[in-house]
């Protein structure tokens, strides 16, 4: 909705995120113990038509990257945030030529990182997953919304109305009723 849409709505979880993001979000570096750390770093794939924001990409004395997305809640693990952080190094691949084995999600309300091996399979299900990116960006319109329990805690869900815009939810219930011949 965000994307294709163009909306953005806010609520506590959102807000929160900005708080987290607060920090990751101005662009620049700095070294830490040897490492460089570089924040809001661009990022971009021709190969996979993709282009986004690393919070934070570690660079190591040896060369070597390691990307760190910062999420919101207590340390867990989530497929969708898997695929985000691995089509971020996906990017940082192509774009420094580098090989980029694993990379890490910070955990901002437990204060821990999962750490993250990108593996064939979570790199095919990532690429999987951009192609279908593209064609629902090229259809031009939302995709139809399927209600799920999380979707109370979404600040879309004023704007999305999964429950009633579902395939079987109320208003095309309503309009399959309204036009049966």
């Amino acid at each position: 909705m965000k994307v294709v849409e163009g909306w953005r709505s806010a609520n506590e979880h959102t807000n929160r995120g900005d708080i987290v993001h607060e920090h990751t979000d101005l662009a620049g570096y700095e070294v830490v113990k040897g490492v460089t750390l570089m924040r809001a770093l661009p990022v971009w794939s021709e190969r996979l038509g993709l282009n986004g924001k690393c919070d934070i990409v570690e660079q190591h004395a040896d060369g070597s990257l390691f990307p760190v997305e910062f999420k919101l809640g207590k340390r867990r693990q989530w497929a969708n945030d898997d695929a985000q952080l691995c089509a971020q190094a996906l990017c940082l691949e192509e774009m420094f030529g580098a090989s980029i084995p694993r990379g890490a999600i910070f955990h901002a309300d437990s204060k821990r990182r999962r750490e993250v091996e990108f593996t064939p399979e979570l790199r095919a299900a990532t690429e999987v997953s951009i192609s279908a990116l593209h064609t629902l960006l090229a259809a031009d319109a939302a995709p139809s919304a399927v209600w799920k329990p999380a979707c109370e805690e979404c600040s879309l869900f004023g704007l999305c109305l999964p429950k009633a815009t579902a395939a079987d939810g109320r208003v095309a219930r309503q309009a399959r009723q309204l036009f049966e011949v």
